[in-house]
């Protein structure tokens, strides 16, 4: 019994760190750019977007596909950067225990 109530003040410790790590990717911030920053594109760390700055020098009505994949790269570098943060947090959090593959942050 004695490891038992060990074990469930563990779990609680970990669940406080948990609420706690959530809360500050919510309120993060990581902005990713593209195009040697002609487009910089700035996310939370739910992955919801915030912001979108976009050089004039990019906006041409004669390649606008160009303007979508520099959009696309910046999206991306900003989503691999929360992603990098998370898992830091994650480490942080839970002491370097791993998380099983596939499960990733935030839920």
């Amino acid at each position: 019994m004695k490891n038992l109530a060990g074990l469930m003040k563990q779990a609680q410790q970990m669940q406080s760190k948990m609420e706690e790590m959530q809360a500050k990717l919510e309120s993060t911030e990581m902005t990713g750019e593209s195009g040697a920053g002609m487009v910089k594109v700035t996310l939370n760390g739910k992955g919801d977007m915030k912001r979108l700055a976009i050089d004039p020098q990019a906006i041409s009505p004669d390649d606008a596909e160009m303007l979508q994949d520099l959009i696309v790269a910046a999206h991306k570098d900003a989503k691999g950067k929360i992603e990098a943060f998370a898992a830091e947090k994650m480490r942080e959090a839970t002491g370097g225990l791993q998380l099983p593959p596939g499960m990733k942050l935030p839920f």
